[in-house]
């Protein structure tokens, strides 16, 4: 892949990128700590990358 359409494709990626807010942060959080599911089905859920 060139270096432009890397460019590219890195500048999609960030704009289609989820925004949550901070309510929203809270929430997951909280819902982590609760057990009440594992970590992995939580991010699975809300999208989000077990890393983050």
């Amino acid at each position: 892949m060139s270096n432009n359409s890397e460019k590219l494709v890195k500048d999609i990626r960030r704009r289609t990128r989820k925004k949550y807010s901070s309510e929203e942060k809270i929430r997951i959080v909280l819902e982590g700590m609760r057990g009440e599911e594992s970590i992995a089905e939580l991010c699975r859920r809300e999208g989000l990358n077990q890393n983050v």
